[in-house]
């Protein structure tokens, strides 16, 4: 009976504890994190009699909890690409959301612009056309600062991202760092180092957090402490220490955010590049790769708008009849000097031939002897010993004060589309004209005719004096004579239909069949206020080739606007491909640690009844128990 009685209490006990481990599994069935528990109940150790051996009973051995590192470690990687993937695709999609935005967007601005211009070239004359030309060029620049502020916005977001990313890790480290502690002593104060199953869980949890942030490894210690590290190897947690890391000013440009640790002496070790996985290497990898080079681009077309629309209007004559000067503010070329530099050098950067734009940013660097210019888009380098470079349509100067090791970035366009600018307000300075004519000497016997002058060189003194191009006999020859200084410029020229002619800043050119006597006049526009000669150049600015010698305004912003769609487009593909991934991964885990409702209620079930049972066992043992009693006490 006793024997019956002990087994029974055993079985009890065991069963009690089965139940209360399914009930809170079941307790538990959506906390994040939760990993099942099984209860390992194994035999006592049986008791030997004369003709055999007697069973003990039942203990508990463990309380499991059922999960696979593999699959857990196949979560944290899914989810840390994840992470990063995510990341990148929301701000591109921002980008692409900005830059292709119908209404919103550049385009409409450049065609409504250059439509002002067309209307301009009709009626020259009109004071209401030049003031639609004015309009629309302040708003083309609107449009141009508008999309730059946004983008610097999201540049600035992706600091405040890393910023909240870095204290979010941080915090997470910290935590782990303690749990490593509470699990330690849970371990060591139980039987057999049993472990503290929900600190492992919530430890785990933490890990699965962090990995969204940062790519992470683990290396579990014999106490039970799970070292972390991220990046290539850098230790993030070890033990019960935790280590910090801290938002540093890049040294390169201090507008941009770096991460470093932070050592307990105050000392900062900078791990930007080592970073990987997670919301962080994808704020990173979009800044570096992608927002740079698009804020550079949108900035080298406001440039070269700016800076061919200056350079023709230049040409041309205003209704005063003086020469056109600039219509735009073109924007400067920004040098950073790195905070490291022990020298004094300011170096500068001045853009001599907008056409010849990349939209890359440079790099020069000082060894002591030489300095190196380094195109930062393609790796191409070139040296100069005095500190002076003409290179991509920017002549870049370093100046005196230079050390060695001094480094410095220069970006011919990033500041185009803030700082673009009409700086013709009004009406009567829009050079629409030319400040030269051509005709036709009344009496000419041939049928030849003279196009329209353009001006090549505005600086030229002889550029208003009376030319005439007059044809000889035979007339397969010409000469050009200065009227207004009596000096014969060419004597004797061929003849050929449709060639340029140039002289004094001017080129023209003369088809037809020209008479022997027949004469061509140029000479200065006087009254021209109907002319369209330059309105009609600069109309023509809009199909030419000016964006680097291969596409013209239009074309580079559509360049631009399909290569950030095609961008987008397969961050989007990328995220959704993965995020398909940590699904399968979640449910792989889920399949084995996870709580399924159905099963627990069966064990329940199971349990229950055992625990009837044994309580049966009890209650059945307490009778003979009595009968043996009142049996002998007779």
């Amino acid at each position: 009976m006793a024997d019956a009685l002990l087994n029974a209490i055993t079985g009890l006990r065991a069963f009690q504890t089965a139940l209360a481990t399914t009930s809170n599994n079941i307790a538990n069935a959506s906390t994040p994190g939760y990993n099942r528990q099984v209860v390992d109940i194994a035999s006592l150790p049986p008791q030997g009699f004369g003709n055999g051996f007697i069973g003990s009973g039942a203990r508990v051995e463990n309380i499991r909890r059922i999960e696979s590192e593999f699959l857990t470690e196949q979560l944290r990687s899914a989810s840390a690409e994840a992470g990063r993937l995510n990341t990148f695709n929301t701000l591109a999609s921002r980008v692409d959301n900005l830059l292709a935005d119908g209404e919103g967007s550049l385009a409409p601005s450049l065609q409504n612009f250059f439509n002002s211009v067309q209307d301009l070239s009709v009626d020259p004359s009109s004071s209401s056309a030049r003031q639609v030309v004015i309009s629309s060029a302040n708003s083309l620049v609107t449009r141009f600062g508008n999309i730059e502020s946004q983008l610097q916005a999201i540049d600035s977001d992706i600091d405040v991202g890393l910023r909240a990313n870095i204290q979010d890790l941080n915090g997470i480290a910290t935590a782990l760092a303690d749990l490593n502690q509470k699990i330690v002593e849970a371990k060591s104060v139980t039987s057999g180092g049993q472990n503290p199953n929900a600190l492992l869980d919530q430890r785990d949890q933490l890990i699965l957090e962090l990995s969204e942030i940062v790519a992470v490894t683990t290396l579990e210690q014999p106490d039970g402490a799970v070292n972390v590290f991220i990046g290539t190897g850098q230790s993030l947690v070890v033990g019960n220490n935790a280590q910090q890391l801290v938002a540093i000013q890049d040294p390169a440009d201090g507008s941009n955010t770096r991460i470093a640790y932070q050592s307990s002496t105050g000392g900062q070790t900078d791990i930007t590049s080592s970073i990987t996985g997670g919301s962080l290497s994808g704020l990173l990898e979009f800044r570096n790769q992608q927002l740079g080079s698009i804020r550079n681009e949108l900035g080298r077309i406001a440039t070269v708008v700016a800076g061919t629309f200056n350079t023709q209007h230049r040409l041309g004559q205003t209704l005063t009849g003086a020469l056109g000067g600039d219509f735009f503010a073109v924007g400067g070329v920004q040098v950073i000097a790195n905070t490291n530099n022990g020298g004094t050098a300011s170096p500068t950067g001045t853009i001599t031939d907008v056409t010849a734009l990349t939209s890359s940013d440079y790099e020069i660097v000082y060894d002591g002897a030489n300095y190196t210019l380094t195109r930062l888009d393609d790796g191409a380098s070139f040296v100069s010993a005095t500190g002076v470079f003409n290179q991509d349509g920017v002549q870049f100067t370093v100046g005196a004060g230079a050390a060695a090791g001094d480094r410095f970035i220069l970006r011919p366009t990033r500041l185009g589309a803030q700082q673009i600018d009409v700086v013709v307000n009004r009406t009567n300075d829009i050079a629409a004209g030319a400040p030269v004519r051509t005709s036709v000497q009344v009496n000419n016997l041939g049928d030849g005719s003279i196009s329209a002058p353009q001006v090549t060189d505005i600086t030229d003194p002889d550029l208003r004096d009376t030319v005439e191009i007059r044809f000889n006999s035979p007339a397969n020859t010409f000469d050009i004579v200065n009227v207004t200084d009596a000096v014969t410029i060419a004597a004797g020229v061929a003849y050929t239909s449709g060639a340029d002619i140039s002289f004094n800043g001017i080129t023209v050119q003369i088809e037809g069949t020209p008479q022997p006597g027949d004469v061509f006049i140029i000479e200065n526009n006087t009254s021209g206020v109907s002319d369209n000669t330059n309105a009609l150049a600069l109309l023509n600015l809009q199909i030419a080739d000016t964006v680097e010698g291969n596409s013209n305004y239009q074309e580079a912003y559509g360049g631009l606007v399909g290569r950030v769609g095609t961008v987008t487009r397969q961050a989007d593909l990328n995220s959704q491909a993965q995020n398909r991934l940590l699904d399968d991964a979640f449910q792989a885990k889920e399949a084995v640690s996870g709580v399924n409702l159905d099963e627990e209620a069966i064990n329940l079930t199971k349990f229950q009844q055992a625990y009837q049972a044994a309580a049966q066992v009890i209650t059945t043992s307490n009778e003979l128990f009595q009968t043996l009693i009142a049996a002998v006490s007779r």
